[in-house]
Order: C-alpha cells, then sequence, then structure tokens
C-alpha cells in the first residue's frame, strides 16, 4: 500500500495540558488455568529452577523485570466452569476435572492460596480474582470472598487458616464473571440476564466486604452484535454497584494486511471510546456524579484464527500446549501502540491486564524443564511499565501523514503519547512513539513548550529489526531486544526547545527527556 511522502510528523508538549493520572493497574496482566500458562509456566515442581513451593524462580525474575501489577485469575473461560473449592486444602485431597472450556484435564495442583503465595513474590502486584457467574452464583461468589478476606472464626476463613494463611488475603478486585456476552462461554447469558444477577451478587458481596471493588462484565470485543446494547443494560443494573466495566480485544495480521493490522490501536482507541460514551449516557439518565472507569482487563496480539489455536476435539490433557504464539517485531510494535492508546485513555482506562502472563499469548515463555525466555512483546510493556506507573500522561494530539487501511481508514503514520512524574515539575519526560510505515523513516518534532528545563535526550531506544519476523524462540531467545536509535536532539529553537529525532519504519520508540 503506498504512503505519502516523508513529512515530519509534529506535537506540542505542554505540562498545563494533562490527560490524567496513571493507575499502576493499567500494568496488569493475567493468569488462567489453560494450556500452559500455570503448569510448566509459573508452576513446575521438580525444575531445576524450582523453589520449595514449585514456582520457577527463573519466571518469577522475569515477571518482576515486567513490571506487572494487578494479575487476574483464575480465567477467563476457564472461571465460569470452575469451582474454587478445588483448588484449597491438601493437595493429596483435590479432585481431578475435566475442563470444558479449554478441553483440558485440571488437577488443581494449583489454587487459590498457590496464587496468593506466587504474588507475594513478585513486589508491586496484587490478586484480581474472578467468580463463576456462568454455573454458579451469588452464594459461590460470597463464599469465596469469605475465604480469602474474612479474617477468622467462620469455617470458611478457618478453613483459610488451617490451609496455613491465618491472615486474609485482602482481595480488592473482584470481576464478576468473565465475557457473559460470549456465545462461547459457559452459562452464557444475555444482557438482562447477567446484569440483574451481577447486580444481586455485587450488593452481597458489598455486605461481607463494602471496600471491595467490582467489575461488571462489558462486550468480549467491539464486534460483538450486542456491543453498546450490552453495556447500556448491564449498566442500568449494576451502575450504583459497580466501579467498573471491563473490556477485552485481541488483534491478528490477517490475511497479509499488516497496514491495519499495525494500526489496530485506532480501532482499541475507538472501542474505548463507544464504551465511555455509554458509560456517560447511563450517568446522565441516572443524573449520576459518579464517573465509570473501565478494567481492560484482557488485550494483546492473538492469532486466533490458525490452527490450533483453540481446544478442538483433541485428547482430553493435562496443560496442552495451547495458543503459544510466537511474537515477532512487527506483533511487538502492536502491543507497544495498544499500549500507547491505553495511556491516551488514563483518565477513564485504570485497570488493564496482558492476557497472558507465560506461555498462553504471552511476553514469558518456557519450555519444560528447560529455560525460560523473554518474547518481543516483552519490551515494550516492561518499558512503559518502568517509566509510566504512577506517572501523568500530557495531552498529545499529533499531526502526521496518514495512509489509507484496509480494515481501519485513514489513520496516521505516527501514534504517540508521554508522561512525566506526577509529583514534579521539573521531572524528565518519556514519549513512546510508533511509526506505523513499513518502509520509511519518519522524522519527528516536539515543541517542549513550558519544559525548559529539558535539555538533553536520555536514551532514545526501540523495537525494530531489518526483519519484521524476527522473533526470539527457544533456539535463538535473544535475537531479538531494545536498539539505540541514533540522531535525536533537544535544541533550542525561538519558541523555546525542540526535540528532534528519527522513529525507524515499522517501529516502537521511547524517548527519555532530561
Amino acid at each position: 500500500m503506498s504512503h505519502s511522502p516523508a513529512r515530519a510528523a509534529r506535537f506540542v508538549l505542554d505540562p498545563a495540558f494533562e490527560v490524567g493520572r496513571v493507575d499502576p493497574r493499567l500494568f496488569g496482566s493475567f493468569v488462567e488455568h489453560l494450556g500452559r500458562c500455570v503448569y510448566t509456566g509459573i508452576y513446575e515442581p521438580g525444575h531445576p529452577a524450582a523453589d520449595r513451593d514449585g514456582l520457577r524462580t527463573d519466571v518469577l525474575e522475569l515477571i518482576r523485570e515486567l513490571g506487572v501489577t494487578a494479575i487476574r485469575y483464575p480465567g477467563g473461560n476457564f472461571v465460569s466452569g470452575y469451582r474454587w473449592e478445588d483448588g484449597v486444602g491438601p493437595l493429596e485431597q483435590r479432585p481431578r476435572r475435566l475442563d470444558p472450556a479449554w478441553r483440558s484435564i485440571e488437577t488443581n495442583a494449583f489454587g487459590l492460596g498457590e496464587f496468593i503465595n506466587a504474588l507475594r513474590k513478585i513486589p508491586g502486584s496484587e490478586p484480581m480474582l474472578a467468580v463463576n457467574l456462568g454455573t454458579r452464583g451469588v452464594q459461590e461468589a460470597l463464599d469465596l470472598l469469605e475465604y480469602a478476606n474474612h479474617p477468622g472464626e467462620t469455617t470458611l476463613s478457618d478453613q483459610r487458616a488451617a490451609a496455613g494463611d491465618k491472615q486474609p488475603y485482602g482481595v480488592r478486585l473482584w470481576c464478576l464473571g468473565n465475557e457473559m456476552d460470549g456465545p462461547w462461554q459457559i452459562g452464557h447469558k444475555n444482557a438482562e440476564e447477567y446484569g440483574r444477577l451481577a447486580a444481586a451478587t455485587a450488593w452481597a458481596m458489598r455486605l461481607i466486604d463494602p471496600d471491595i471493588e467490582l467489575v461488571a462484565c462489558g462486550s468480549s470485543t467491539r464486534a460483538m452484535d450486542t456491543f453498546g446494547t450490552w453495556e447500556a443494560t448491564v449498566l442500568a443494573h449494576t451502575y450504583d454497584l459497580v466501579d467498573y466495566i471491563s473490556m477485552h480485544a485481541y488483534y491478528e495480521e490477517k490475511d497479509g494486511d499488516r497496514d491495519s493490522f499495525l494500526a489496530s490501536a485506532a480501532d482499541m482507541e475507538a472501542f474505548i471510546d463507544g464504551v465511555v460514551a455509554t458509560c456517560d449516557h447511563a450517568a446522565a439518565v441516572r443524573k449520576s456524579g459518579k464517573r465509570m472507569r473501565i478494567s481492560f482487563d484482557e488485550w494483546n496480539v492473538w492469532y486466533s484464527t490458525r490452527p490450533g489455536a483453540g481446544p478442538e476435539t483433541r485428547e482430553w490433557a493435562e496443560a496442552p500446549r495451547l495458543l503459544e504464539d510466537v511474537y515477532t517485531v512487527t506483533d511487538a510494535v502492536v502491543v507497544g501502540s495498544m499500549l500507547i492508546a491505553l495511556l491516551r485513555h488514563a483518565d477513564r482506562v485504570a485497570i488493564a491486564c496482558l492476557a497472558q502472563l507465560v506461555n498462553v499469548i504471552a511476553p514469558i515463555m518456557t519450555e519444560p524443564g528447560g529455560p525460560a525466555w523473554r518474547q518481543t512483546t516483552f519490551f515494550p510493556f516492561a518499558e512503559t511499565a518502568k517509566y509510566a506507573r504512577d506517572a501523568r500522561v500530557l495531552a498529545v494530539n499529533v499531526h502526521a501523514p496518514t495512509h489509507e487501511t484496509a480494515k481501519h481508514g485513514s489513520v496516521p503514520l505516527v501514534h504517540a503519547t508521554a508522561v512525566t512524574a506526577a509529583d514534579s515539575e521539573h521531572a524528565p519526560v518519556t514519549i513512546f512513539a510508533v511509526n506505523r510505515s513499513q518502509s520509511e523513516a519518519l522524522p519527528l518534532q516536539v515543541d517542549l513548550r513550558g519544559l525548559d528545563h529539558l535539555t538533553r535526550v536520555i536514551e532514545h531506544v526501540g523495537i525494530h529489526d531489518e526483519n519484521p519476523d524476527a522473533a526470539n524462540t527457544l533456539a535463538e531467545p535473544e535475537r531479538v531486544a531494545l536498539r539505540p536509535i541514533e540522531g535525536s536532539a533537544v535544541t533550542v529553537t525561538g519558541a523555546g526547545r525542540a526535540l528532534t529525532a528519527t522513529l525507524p519504519p515499522l517501529s516502537w520508540s521511547l524517548i527519555r527527556l532530561g
């Protein structure tokens, strides 16, 4: 597809204009009992790197480096058929069950206590638990909440103490089911049915613990026929009872249309804007001053249309290899662009979970009994989490060349945002930028208005490669990594200071100014 001649992309940064403060939980992730995410991923007793709890220390080290915060568990589609009681208590007494969602055998060797224990070894992380509103309901959600959060002297809280956890888990974030709008979901419901059940569950859970934060299920994708009307109906029942409504979105390159794939974040931003509009309409109808926020608790690149992407009709097995996408440089650039989209909506998107954490469409891969390594998508996530957590997002309006895409129409070739420290007027500024052009390097000019303390480029690094399909694999685990990008500088102009830089073709960039 032809592009416009190379011209500079431009925008202005002014500390007086900001989008909002970043909630650290924007850099969450997701652990589901799916494929090898848990078993031979996070948890592998007998592995040379396993600790006494069976957790792989090499994987924990990479998770800490990745910088994830809120970690959603245990699903996903899995949760809609899950009995949480199966995963607590003495290991030898836990039942083996069929998991119809992913056509797997669940041993229940890893459950809630093991998950909480793993999070204790990941500084800055917190649990985000989903309750089963597919095959179960209000009572089971109350039981799980009591087991997890009640201090003691009840049957369920004493059961937790007997398992070795005398102190309550103090779980604050709770998802009221998963993708209940989807016909694929066990216990799928229409919006009216789900809205009533979610409201009843939320009201009852708050009777036990009024300080919890609750997430109602929004649409599974923007492409759902019920999108918009689902949110409106669910919020009519739950608006005063929940804190967030969820969004899920996955993107993949189809039929060789890489230009559309590189512009996936344009769809993501339109999706967010649509949900925000629906939430604000619900508030207006209720004459409510409450501002509903968004939990984008599943997002990623996922090649869901490739053979083997789902459970299909294979034999029942423990921890089968499912959804183990190998990510390329192109995929990493798209993930970086989606992170930019989330930051650009930090005023409304408070929570986001990269799905998933290990092996299953994940930034971290492992081999049973063998090594763990970083996928290409690891790098934009880790760097964005490092510099944008607890930051404030500055307003960025990019003026850039555009090109036509088959799926998303005309989109700018440069997608960008910028952050700075929330508690300092003279802090460094970090710019995140993606060049969607497959063939042209693009000059970038940034007017640093009101930021005269910025005098130099601390670093300009990025993800780009002569081969956009390059990937990190078991055979070549370090083929792709962050690379320095030369030529960036802060200069004095008649209007103040400005950044000049060049964005390589098909690239994600991080530019730090100090």
